[in-house]
């Protein structure tokens, strides 16, 4: 075997399963054993007692786990009720709002980023006002979103709401959250463009709209990408607890429900499905970066 491929091999295949296989017996080793135990009781009947030890005693083992969510994983795209579905159908009403939300937050974020950058009195002016709600957790949001958009209901031809208060807050706090990185790259990177450059474009003579196209946008391009990739992990971190505070069907309502009713092995089914899929959204916006720096 070609000693590039042996070593392509061991890095992306074999050393993941090794870490892998540690970290599946570090949870067996804490997770919690059925344990029988017989017992007389008052009548003299022998009866057995089943009850569970371990260093976490309700922490389901690998195994537990897979069997308990195995109808969700071999039929992802079940429907069998509203809050009843397959894991990847869950995962599909996420990403559509996380999509949408996160749509909104280029929107908004990538003129704000550029404003910041070109002009220092558009910094002087609300950059105090972005170092103060940028920190604010989606569960402050959330509630004034509903707030705002209490009004807000689109129905349709049956009379059944298609678009509530509830959606729009959620879009409001998605894109409030994923929009900061966005914001703060991109003004760095408006900053970070030398200025010979721009001294370039003034010779030229182009127009503002030309400069801003043909230079800055160019130059400013990785460090949007860097923020773009932020705004996208904070978007899917996001959609957990807006679904869980709403309750709408998705992997964070999923695992909401799954909590109230004590069932641990969905519970860490969707946390594996929420680390997996961040992982895979992380590694296509990656895919992209990397066409258009080398287009």
């Amino acid at each position: 075997m070609h000693p590039f491929i042996h070593k392509y091999k061991l890095d992306s295949i074999f050393l993941p399963l090794v870490a892998i296989f540690i970290t599946c017996v570090f949870w067996y080793a804490i997770a919690g054993k059925s344990v029988v135990t017989e017992k007389v009781d008052d009548f003299g009947d022998k009866v057995k007692i089943t009850k569970r030890e371990g260093l976490s005693a309700d922490l389901p083992t690998p195994v537990e786990t897979w069997t308990a969510s195995k109808p969700y994983i071999v039929e992802p795209f079940a429907k069998r009720g509203e809050l009843d579905q397959g894991i990847l159908r869950f995962t599909w009403m996420s990403l559509v709002l996380v999509a949408q939300g996160y749509l909104i937050a280029l929107i908004i974020g990538t003129p704000i980023g550029f404003f910041l950058g070109l002009s220092k009195q558009f910094t002087k002016a609300f950059d105090p006002i972005i170092q103060v709600l940028r920190p604010v957790s989606p569960l402050a949001w959330l509630p004034l979103g509903m707030i705002l958009f209490s009004g807000v209901k689109i129905m349709d031809g049956d009379g059944r709401t298609t678009f509530g208060a509830s959606d729009a807050a959620a879009l409001f706090t998605i894109a409030i959250c994923a929009m900061w990185p966005t914001v703060m790259n991109t003004a760095v990177g408006v900053r970070a463009v030398p200025v010979d450059y721009l001294n370039v474009a003034k010779v030229l003579k182009l127009s503002k709209w030309k400069t801003l196209w043909k230079v800055l946008v160019p130059a400013t391009l990785p460090y949007m990408f860097t923020g773009f990739r932020l705004s996208l992990g904070i978007a899917w971190l996001v959609i957990v607890a807006v679904e869980m505070l709403t309750g709408r069907p998705g992997v964070g309502g999923f695992l909401w429900q799954q909590y109230n009713a004590n069932s641990y092995s969905h519970i860490i089914l969707c946390i594996l499905t929420i680390g997996v899929v961040g992982y895979v959204l992380d590694r296509l916006m990656s895919v992209v970066e990397g066409r258009f720096k080398t287009a």
